[in-house]
């Protein structure tokens, strides 16, 4: 169908290829300028495959129940738009999209008996590749993922859509390569893009407040600036990351665990050397770095204040923000002021496992951190802020959503299995 993953890329995308990704490419099934996908036309039983290089997918299919399904396109890494038509000549429809490993991007989309929309969006799609080092020189070729990434939606060469809701009804799919700015988010499970319910972290949402970029969510669970150098997840972003592009970076829960002493940073010394080398390595590619504070754990003191488990390490984030000019997103001050106005009987319905969970959210607690992240954004006067989605009209954590309205469709895929770090 499609001979060439370079050739086919516009003269934009091409200017910003590595050259060893041009032997990685070469054996990945290619992207047309515009490939476009009838659903109307396939049947239950057409299904992904490496051969047949699209198709539905994780064992599901369009019904008339309306069951989430599964629809993946093999492609090369880099950002694509998609373009979803959704619509029944019949039926109303209400659709909510996710990306690869439960990215938000469509909320709640409706349309009308008869009535066909189409909705756009911006995704990255990665795989485990690394520019391998010079002869002699130390480094690997691939990020050294753990036992829980394997078969992770995250890091294989295909985008796979969740489609989603009340009564998910799609007739179309396009998807091309674009060149678009990219915001990379790094740090660890309160900011990766959590594979299984009832877990769900902020960086997962951001998508859907963002749809003028594509984002790039690099965190994972149990990571530390340490451990994001060694395992060669760094080198993968600065292999990637580009001038025009942002690097969001929320380190400090695992961080600051002195029981783990082989990646332990001390708040006021190595942390904040730490912080900047990341900011360095930003700035050497053109790309603009942003400080994010860590959320509070969910801890409540017997006059329903929130206990900073954090120490120092919060207030040291702020300090390399002011010493090295970089905008701060303030989240730890935003999750306090989020989590008190809930109050200790209500926050827990922003945390995973049933509220069990004191550090990791779920989806109502990463949907509002999200919009705290946005808000940030904004508040900085970020460039960035232009990509901020239109029905955004800002947020104050003092006076979140309430969650006993909230709605977001889970996905099918869940896990009893807590994240790593805590």
């Amino acid at each position: 169908m499609i001979s060439s993953a370079i050739d086919v890329l516009p003269r934009a995308c091409k200017r910003f290829i590595r050259p060893w990704a041009f032997a990685v490419f070469a054996a990945i099934p290619a992207l047309a300028a515009e490939q476009r996908y009838d659903l109307t036309k396939l049947a239950a039983t057409d299904t992904f495959s490496a051969a047949r290089g699209f198709g539905f997918d994780l064992g599901t299919a369009p019904s008339m129940e309306g069951k989430p399904f599964f629809f993946s396109v093999a492609l090369p890494e880099g950002n694509f738009q998609v373009s979803i038509t959704f619509g029944d000549a019949q039926a109303a429809s209400v659709n909510t999209v996710k990306a690869e490993s439960r990215r938000l991007v469509v909320e709640s989309f409706a349309t009308k008996p008869g009535e066909f929309l189409s909705r756009t969006f911006l995704v990255n799609i990665r795989n485990s590749a690394v520019p391998p080092p010079e002869k002699n020189a130390p480094g690997g070729s691939a990020v050294v993922l753990n036992e829980r990434e394997q078969g992770s939606l995250s890091w294989d060469d295909k985008l796979t859509l969740e489609f989603n809701g009340a009564a998910p009804h799609v007739t179309a799919i396009a998807i091309e390569p674009v060149n678009c700015p990219t915001v990379f988010v790094i740090g660890d499970s309160t900011v990766t893009d959590q594979r299984f319910e009832p877990g769900a972290s902020w960086g997962q949402m951001l998508p859907r407040f963002l749809p003028g970029v594509a984002v790039a969510n690099h965190a994972e669970s149990g990571e530390t600036m340490k451990s994001f150098i060694t395992g060669l997840r760094l080198a993968k972003v600065l292999s990637q990351i580009k001038a025009g592009d942002y690097l969001f970076m929320q380190f400090g829960h695992n961080d600051e665990k002195k029981n783990w002493p082989q990646t332990y940073v001390e708040a006021h010394t190595t942390y904040k050397a730490y912080l900047k080398i990341l900011i360095a390595e930003t700035r050497l590619h053109g790309a603009t770095p942003v400080l994010v504070t860590s959320m509070q754990r969910r801890n409540f003191d017997a006059q329903g204040k929130i206990k900073n488990t954090h120490g120092d390490y919060p207030q040291a984030v702020r300090e390399v923000a002011g010493e090295e000019k970089v905008a701060l997103i303030d989240l730890e001050r935003m999750s306090v002021a989020l989590y008190e106005s809930l109050g200790p009987d209500k926050a827990p319905l922003a945390f995973s496992n049933g509220g069990k969970d004191v550090t990791h959210h779920n989806n109502y607690g990463a949907y509002e951190l999200a919009k705290c992240v946005a808000q940030g954004i904004r508040d900085t006067g970020l460039p960035l802020a232009k990509s901020i989605a239109a029905d955004f009209t800002g947020f104050d954590p003092a006076q979140p959503d309430s969650p006993d309205h909230f709605l977001l469709p889970a996905s099918p895929m869940r896990s009893n299995l807590a994240p790593r770090g805590n």
